[in-house]
């Protein structure tokens, strides 16, 4: 694989390093009420985008490699695609075409899955189509069924991020009359556990182990509130408390007179449905036995067949066994930089900072060079976002501003988390104050950049700050509850995100690009550094005044 970058004619690197600032989560909405980004006081970006050169990106869909431009972008793929200069098949596509097709079904694995005494089905039920889809775990039942297996357990993470936030009934409910009606053709198939997805299972980058030790304890021994089905459950938790959306029901369990119906045993098969990484890493660790999980108090750990739907991290090997191969990314513009001796900083908190490393690198969990490049993680706080919307941006933004006036950096990369971690959380005036603290850390990076006369680039990798309300298709207004109040919105949205270049040379302008996207930004960066992009990235945003 040659790495070899072909020189700019007439083109220097700048003195100063080329920071590439990513506003995770903060898109460029409608401008009304529900929409955080245009609320917020943004003195800084708004003059950015009126007197540097700026356009939008697309985020989400095809241009990121989903299935469909009504698919939602997320940071996964925005992160994959900012560092690979190129569209790659993502998660979604990828197990589609291997469930239509049939292959995904013809495989040794398959078949050990379905020849245990129990097989056990554990994700994220829903159609957001970003961590999972629900549509794949029908799938996986009709197979399983048509395999021939006589005992299936599915353990249900609610989800309310993704989609609207007490929406569970609306999946859990189909899927419940789904099994039932396998249990009259004579198959033994019910819900077996379930909680939401913020409080059991399904954290990322190892920032609350507990977290994962209370999903284990759930789906494997069944440790949790007894209900008659995940239905009961649901109806129950929210009737007791009002405020409670489905990120974080409390963990339960499905049981009859004998107890939960469905513990894990030894010999059994466990696979894990959801194609994301970031979330399914930890669990998996804790199902494979890694040495380095720590003791959550999960007690036990049966002797089982572990799969995943995707494997989640290339480098760790984890899970070990897999239904579908994830996409290979090669040639990213991070292998390239250093190969050019160029040097780089990536930092975030622990949130996002697998997006920075992990997933910008082409899904690589080990520094592509171990003196060229640096990672700076700086430890997140583990508390509801809404409470601490500054969350660390303070302190990445004082990491990114020392790198570039000491010049300890080339490159510099830095994921501030704040409009995607709060706007999660549903809260619009936390998130409006979230937006507005990352306006000021980008005034503060605007600054160093042009002290080092370097060059600054401003996007996002994906919209969700900008739509905090959800909207009816119909009237194209907000959805309302049975009060008349606007339905909160906390998932990501599918509007464009924001690019800007603060040069303060003028060396540089926008360049004409049809239907510009994020794997644009790779190539913009090797450009900025005087380098031609790759024949097959796609065209970079910039070309010399």
């Amino acid at each position: 694989m040659s790495l070899t970058l072909t020189p700019l004619q007439g083109v220097a690197r700048p003195p100063g390093p080329v920071v590439l600032c990513i506003l995770d989560g903060i898109g460029l909405g409608r401008g009304d009420a529900g929409d955080a980004v245009a609320q917020a006081n943004t003195p800084v970006l708004d003059r950015l985008r009126a007197t540097c050169p700026a356009t939008t990106l697309l985020a989400h869909g095809t241009a990121v490699g989903l299935p469909s431009d009504g698919d939602m972008g997320n940071s996964e793929v925005g992160h994959n695609a900012l560092g690979a200069g190129r569209v790659f098949q993502q998660g979604a596509s990828l197990i589609n075409d291997a469930f239509e097709s049939g292959r995904a079904f013809d495989s040794g694995l398959w078949r050990e899955l379905t020849s245990r005494p129990t097989l056990h089905l554990l994700g994220l039920v829903s159609d957001g189509n970003v961590h999972s889809h629900v549509r794949h775990l029908h799938v996986l039942t009709a197979q399983a069924d048509q395999a021939g297996v006589e005992r299936l357990r599915v353990h249900v993470l609610t989800d309310g991020r993704d989609v609207g936030e007490r929406t569970a009934l609306g999946w859990v409910g189909p899927l419940e009359a789904r099994l039932a009606a396998y249990r009259e053709g004579g198959r033994d198939y019910r819900v077996a556990s379930g909680g939401g997805r913020m409080h059991i299972t399904m954290d990322r980058y190892e920032a609350d182990w507990p977290m994962v030790g209370r999903g284990y304890a759930c789906h494997v021994h069944g440790e949790g509130r007894p209900f008659p089905s995940a239905q009961d459950a649901i109806v129950a938790l929210y009737g007791e408390d009002p405020k409670v959306n489905d990120q974080y029901l409390p963990a339960f369990v499905v049981a009859d007179e004998q107890g939960p119906v469905g513990r894990v045993q030894d010999g059994d098969a466990v696979l894990l449905f959801n194609f994301r990484g970031d979330r399914a890493l930890a669990i998996s660790r804790m199902f494979e036995r890694r040495p380095d999980v720590p003791d959550c108090g999960q007690g036990g750990q049966p002797d089982v067949l572990y799969a995943g739907l995707m494997q989640y991290d290339g480098d760790e090997q984890i899970p070990r066994r897999y239904l579908v191969e994830p996409p290979a990314i090669d040639r990213t513009v991070g292998q390239y930089l250093a190969a050019q001796g160029l040097r780089t900083l990536a930092i975030s908190e622990t949130q996002k900072f697998g997006h920075v490393t992990y997933f910008f690198n082409g899904n690589r969990s080990e520094r592509l060079d171990s003196v060229l490049e640096t990672w700076t993680e700086v430890p997140s706080d583990n508390v509801p976002f809404d409470t601490r919307p500054e969350m660390k941006a303070a302190q990445i933004t004082a990491g990114a501003t020392a790198a570039i006036l000491l010049g300890t950096a080339d490159h510099v990369r830095l994921n501030l988390a704040n409009g995607d971690m709060v706007g999660h959380t549903g809260n619009l005036a936390a998130t409006i104050r979230a937006v507005e603290l990352v306006d000021a850390c980008v005034g503060a990076l605007e600054g160093a950049v042009r002290d080092a006369g370097g060059v600054l680039l401003v996007t996002a990798d994906h919209g969700n700050a900008d739509q905090m309300f959800m909207l009816d298709k119909r009237s194209d207004d907000f959805q309302r509850d049975a009060s008349g109040d606007p339905v909160p919105c906390t998932s990501h949205s599918l509007n464009p995100v924001p690019f800007v270049m603060v040069d303060p040379s003028g060396r540089w302008r926008l360049a004409p690009v049809d239907a510009p996207g994020l794997a644009c930004v790779a190539a913009t960066v090797l450009n900025l550094f005087g380098y031609e992009a790759p024949t097959d990235y796609r065209p970079s945003l910039v070309e010399p005044a």
